[in-house]
């Protein structure tokens, strides 16, 4: 199937050409992309699909400024990241960018509600504010009675929720996700795209997500399909079972 172009009515929230990484030297070398270029668009939910060790999580981790390519260009809302310092990078992160890691990454001696305050905490809001819109974050989640509690008790479900109300809790205008509905039920996996997917309808947001989960396909706008460190191709996704 031939690729699908980023519409040209709409801006692109990201855009890159020819991004490279490799892992390891010499005979241990691992070249995990290889030229990617790719533009998603502002107002976007796209996913990356793709077989394990295809580049899906080292692309996303670049886009997202957490790994340094060792060549090729990108900018995010018109940002060059790859030319930012390592502290303007780390500020430029906590501004833009909201995460969703697939290990859940919470501190397990914070509730649920202190866990989603962090992003907010890191950019000085008061802790008052903070809190109030964790809380927010969590109701949105279907979590708001279990605001109180801390990681452990928990289920691994119900922990990915959290994660997810910690990546938008301030607002990022790039979310990147890492096979988010892993842990989540059917009905649960639904529910939390719907929210993502309201997320990505604002025209000055845009979400990343790398999945193994077919269920989701037809909650993204386009699907992009990588394969030995490379985009291969982008293309429409299913419409059943959700809303066009």
């Amino acid at each position: 199937m031939a690729a699908i172009p980023t519409p040209a009515a709409v801006a692109a929230a990201v855009h890159c050409r020819g991004l490279v990484k490799s892992y390891g030297r010499g005979e241990q070398r691992v070249q995990a992309l290889r030229g990617v270029d790719l533009d998603v668009a502002a107002g976007e939910l796209l996913l990356l699909v793709g077989p394990s060790g295809c580049g899906k999580t080292t692309l996303l981790s670049v886009l997202a400024g957490t790994l340094q390519a060792d060549a090729g260009r990108f900018t995010v809302f018109g940002d060059d990241v790859q030319a930012m310092t390592d502290d303007a990078r780390t500020r430029w992160r906590s501004r833009t960018v909201g995460f969703v890691f697939q290990s859940y990454n919470l501190i397990p001696t914070l509730t649920a509600a202190e866990n989603v305050a962090v992003p907010c905490l890191l950019l000085g809001r008061p802790r008052r504010e903070a809190l109030a819109r964790a809380r927010d974050a969590l109701a949105a989640v279907g979590l708001a009675e279990r605001a109180a509690s801390r990681p452990g008790e928990l289920s691994g479900g119900q922990q990915q929720r959290v994660a997810i109300a910690r990546a938008l809790v301030h607002e990022p205008r790039l979310v990147v996700c890492d096979e988010p509905t892993a842990a989540l039920d059917h009905g649960t996996g639904q529910r939390v795209m719907d929210l993502l997917r309201g997320v990505a309808r604002q025209r000055d947001r845009s979400l990343l997500v790398v999945t193994h989960d077919a269920r989701i396909f037809p909650f993204a706008d386009r699907i992009a399909h990588m394969d030995d460190g490379r985009v291969e191709r982008i293309v429409d996704p299913p419409r059943q079972g959700a809303d066009a």
